[in-house]
């Protein structure tokens, strides 16, 4: 289970913009992360990589989060709220639910539940 104070650290990372970074300080080594039902990507390492590819496409990225915040021992729920403006002059608005699983003071799980229908750039 997290404490307060490193969920809260999480948090922060992502609303500033460390998204990549956050990754790997917050996840587990073997960490799984999964879009609404696909097949889990696997491990740290990979998970960084796809962020970072994400964020090679955007020039800029604002993260919310929506409170509250719901624990309930290991899982945490967490409603975020992303803006993303892409390299090319298309902007995206993604609103998701993360659901996820803490080992410890890790990130064991990720799965983000949203309308696919949000992805595509405006």
């Amino acid at each position: 289970m997290p404490s307060p104070a490193r969920l809260e650290a999480f948090i922060a990372a992502v609303e500033g913009g460390a998204h990549a970074q956050a990754i790997e300080d917050f996840y587990t080594e073997d960490a799984t992360m999964r879009e609404n039902q696909a097949e889990p990507r696997r491990g740290r390492s990979t998970l960084v990589a796809q962020e970072s590819a994400v964020l090679a496409r955007t020039e800029s990225v604002v993260s919310t989060c929506v409170r509250p915040v719901l624990v309930n021992g290991d899982h945490v729920a967490i409603h975020w709220i992303f803006e993303f403006a892409f390299k090319d002059g298309r902007q995206m608005r993604m609103e998701e639910i993360a659901w996820q699983r803490w080992d410890g003071e890790r990130i064991a799980e990720e799965q983000f539940f949203y309308d696919p229908a949000q992805r595509k750039p405006g």
